[in-house]
């Protein structure tokens, strides 16, 4: 079977393929973007993608909306550190052939949600389903964790105003990437999934001023 393992953090990519490794007739290979990764799919498309969602350059859930409906007959593990629970019930919503693993999880949930992958059932992981059970709670707590950094609240100000992302980099002489990393995170932190809610955010929080927003 074919593995895709769409992570850049190399020990997490040495940690999956030496799980793999313990695996009978399973070939991992790395995608280092979306181009990588549809250009694989599109040679295997019964492919398992082992997907880390925030770290890779899917830039929200509707694009990853558009690899799926593309590429129904795949597997997705979406391998992360941190997901908001918006996000996760879209993702489930997608379908069986959607499973969810935090990288805090300990290696009997890695084997069995690969295993999972491989058998086209959905896998989602102990911590996951608590959060998910306990919703109610969990966005309570959230609201009172939001903690931007400054260079976030910052990127969250411009994005709210109708920057781009290539022109927030070229304003902070930033990489695209390292911009697109940012927004992924305050998305996480602030429990959003698009531009509309953040702005609405920034807006709340005053971090825009209204009149400067209808400009």
């Amino acid at each position: 079977m074919w593995f895709i393992l769409a992570d850049r953090q190399d020990i997490t990519r040495a940690g999956i393929q030496y799980v793999l490794s313990s695996l009978d007739n399973a070939e991992c290979h790395l995608a280092e973007d979306k181009y990588e990764m549809a250009e694989q799919l599109r040679q295997h498309p019964d492919a398992v993608v082992v997907l880390d969602y925030t770290l890779f350059d899917i830039n929200d859930v509707e694009e990853l909306q558009i690899f799926h409906d593309r590429f129904p007959n795949a597997a997705w593990l979406l391998f992360s550190v941190d997901l908001s629970i918006d996000f996760v019930r879209r993702v489930i919503a997608m379908g069986q052939n959607c499973s969810i693993l935090l990288k805090e999880s300990p290696m009997l949930e890695i084997r069995e949600s690969i295993d999972y992958c491989r058998r086209r059932r959905r896998y989602i992981c102990q911590r996951m389903a608590e959060l998910l059970i306990s919703n109610d709670d969990y966005n309570t707590d959230r609201e009172e964790e939001i903690r931007l950094t400054r260079t976030e609240t910052e990127i969250l100000k411009d994005i709210a105003l109708g920057m781009t992302t290539k022109e927030i980099a070229d304003k902070r002489y930033s990489s695209f990437h390292t911009v697109n990393t940012h927004r992924k995170n305050i998305f996480r932190k602030l429990g959003v999934n698009n531009v509309h809610e953040a702005t609405k955010y920034a807006l709340r929080a005053g971090l825009v001023d209204s009149a400067e927003y209808y400009i």
